[in-house]
């Protein structure tokens, strides 16, 4: 994982990040020693970002996982 020579890279990169940092062996330790506040900050980040990057439809199929989103 490198980031900073070029954007391309740095997707790359962190994907493969989010990839480590989601992993069962990781989360099973890190998550239980986080605080409230880390879970709060980590939560808040994550939607934001989908919030301002994906629509409702994609946010329904992609995160989600449900095939057909209605209001």
């Amino acid at each position: 994982m490198f980031f900073g020579l070029d954007r391309e890279t740095d997707e790359r990169s962190l994907a493969e990040f989010l990839q480590h940092f989601s992993d069962e062996r990781l989360t099973k330790v890190l998550i239980p020693r986080m605080s409230e506040e880390e879970i709060n900050q980590v939560v808040d980040l994550l939607g934001i970002i989908m919030k301002n990057n994906l629509s409702e439809n994609e946010y329904h199929s992609l995160f989600l996982h449900e095939e057909h989103h209605h209001h």
